[in-house]
């Protein structure tokens, strides 16, 4: 539907998104994003695009608040999973977001988010 690259199942997809509530959890968004990203070359802007499509759809219910973090990481260069771990660990009662990666770490101590940068040293 995103990418339009099936002449028969795109038509489809997007008919059936217009016809039947949908549920989309958490981990499928990750896996959207990643999949437009690394599959397809989407750039950040391209998956908010989609991300917010689907976010505003009236036959889709999601968790939006998780969308809005993903979209905060995806559009301070980071990945969308992250935004999405970050905010459903806070959630799960979590005080700190522990990572070896410097660019979420980076990205949450911006958004004023407890972080603990790991080291492998």
């Amino acid at each position: 539907m995103f990418t339009r690259d099936h002449p028969v199942e795109s038509p489809k997809a997007e008919e059936f998104l217009r016809s039947y509530r949908i549920v989309v959890p958490n981990q499928t968004l990750c896996e959207l994003a990643w999949v437009l990203r690394r599959l397809y070359k989407f750039d950040a802007a391209e998956v908010k695009q989609a991300l917010t499509y689907l976010a505003e759809a009236e036959t889709v219910t999601l968790d939006r608040a998780a969308v809005a973090s993903g979209l905060l990481f995806l559009e301070a260069g980071g990945d969308f999973a992250d935004g999405i771990i970050a905010l459903e660990g806070e959630r799960l009662g979590g005080e700190s977001f522990a990572t070896f990666d410097r660019k979420a770490a980076a990205i949450l101590r911006k958004a004023g988010q407890n972080c603990l940068l790991l080291s492998v040293d």
